[in-house]
């Protein structure tokens, strides 16, 4: 947790800081309600102390100005004794408790406990108003029931693992579902009531990456203005999921290969130690062996990440999921839209078997969404899919191969460079095609088509 101690009494602010950080947590002294209000409104925290000797007008005007920054945040706070009488008056408007001076360890402990519940309370309470106000999500729920062996296999593997701590590596190409599966994975385990966290590490150069990752303190890099927390911090006693981590820069893997290891990290310019207690799932499209191989991945972080690996097959790969995982998207989208009752002819569902998918779910939810959206009959037509996927579609005259046998990676090609042709952006090429960005580049710089004029507009 985090715990900000406002008090202008300097001997009570860093005692007390440094009673909460042998507890584990992070505490920062405020020298006044002011300085108090300004952290509060740029960091995160959990809880406030407010020492009544700031004055009591003061200190009672800083709750009321708390409060109505952040409703329901916990405010403990701490009275000599005889100042007791505003301490019972704050609680009347709205502190959690008081704890009164002179305070042995083991009361302040339990000050910062009940915190802790606060927190936990408060957060379940958001969970539960965001639940009723939000009942219907705008991603379909992942099934758990495939007519494919191999993806059955897998999530009962999946659903065993995780029931338990161990860090979970996920891999396949993108658009396989791995991102939702961590979602799964989190809710299904036992910290499903703690918070999930990701972090994509291709978005973001190498140095705030780290920021990103591990946080950092005012004036660590340019730029740095302030403190700032990271999401290992925010991942704190949940999940922190590390999505593409085949990208992961070389300077920053052993400092994960630490937090993994030794649940140990530093922020970027800082001195101190920290203590991460939190589960690692990772995700990536890339081949990590052959990342080791070519010495762009740690192979000791590899094997620490490879605790529970499952492979997601492609789409062009699962056949017999195909048409299951189609109807599973179309009852999502009728009825999100209000288009119920549609279902999709026979021709469609040709077109959709004859198809490569190369953008694999995400690629077919999209065609599916678009579908639905702009179908005007009682059925999803094939015309009403938004890929061309005949099987003279793909025919490559530079291809040595007889007939239309063409390599998958070729066919896989062709359709990105067509999207692209097409489309006016890489954002609206990333969303017809089912994947993220960052993939799109690393494919355009593959296919040697980062000069291509059209591809360049945001």
């Amino acid at each position: 947790m985090n715990i900000l101690v406002s008090d202008d009494d300097k001997t009570f602010r860093d005692t007390s800081c440094l009673l909460i950080e042998n507890e584990g947590h992070y505490a920062q002294p405020a020298d006044s309600g002011e300085a108090a209000l300004r952290i509060l409104n740029e960091d995160d925290f959990h809880g406030i102390l407010v020492g009544v000797d700031l004055a009591p007008e003061n200190s009672l005007d800083l709750l009321s100005q708390i409060l109505r920054l952040k409703p329901n945040f916990p405010v403990f706070f701490v009275a000599a004794q005889g100042r007791v009488h505003t301490a019972v008056e704050a609680m009347r408007r709205g502190a959690a408790d008081f704890l009164e001076k002179p305070f042995t360890r083991e009361q302040l402990h339990q000050v910062v406990a009940r915190m802790q519940n606060l927190r936990q309370l408060n957060a379940s309470a958001e969970r539960l108003e965001r639940e009723i106000k939000e009942p219907k999500s705008r991603h379909p729920k992942l099934m758990f029931d495939f007519a494919s062996p191999v993806m059955n296999e897998i999530l009962r593997v999946l659903e065993r693992a995780a029931k338990t701590p161990a860090t979970i590596l996920l891999l396949g190409e993108s658009g396989t579902g791995k991102s939702a599966l961590a979602r799964v994975i989190h809710q299904q385990s036992h910290l499903a009531d703690k918070p999930m966290v990701t972090v994509s590490c291709p978005s973001l150069p190498r140095e705030l990456l780290e920021s990103e990752l591990f946080g950092h303190v005012k004036g660590a890099f340019t730029g740095a203005i302030r403190d700032h927390w990271g999401k290992v911090k925010a991942a704190q006693g949940g999940t922190l999921f590390l999505d593409e981590i085949g990208d992961l820069p070389l300077e920053i893997q052993p400092k994960l290969l630490r937090l993994l290891q030794e649940e140990e990290y530093e922020r970027l310019g800082e001195n101190i130690t920290r203590t991460a207690d939190l589960r690692i799932i990772a995700a990536t499209n890339r081949n990590l062996k052959k990342c080791v191989a070519e010495g762009t991945f740690r192979e000791d972080l590899y094997f620490r990440l490879n605790v529970i690996a499952a492979e997601m097959p492609p789409l062009r790969n699962r056949p017999t999921d195909l048409q299951q995982l189609a109807d599973c998207y179309l009852e999502h989208f009728t009825g999100e839209y209000g288009r119920a009752g549609k279902g999709f002819s026979e021709k469609a569902r040709e077109r959709m078997s004859a198809y490569a998918w190369p953008g694999n779910l995400r690629e077919l939810r999209n065609a599916i969404e678009r579908a639905v959206i702009l179908s005007s009959g009682d059925f999803i037509e094939a015309d009403d899919l938004p890929m061309e996927a005949h099987p003279d579609t793909y025919t490559l005259e530079t291809s040595t191969l007889p007939g239309d046998l063409v390599p998958l990676d070729r066919v896989e090609e062709l359709h990105i460079r067509r999207v692209l042709e097409r489309t006016s952006s890489v954002v609206e090429a990333a969303k017809i095609l089912g994947i993220d960005q960052a993939t799109i580049y690393r494919k355009r710089k593959k296919m040697a088509l980062e000069s291509t004029p059209d591809l360049c507009a945001a």
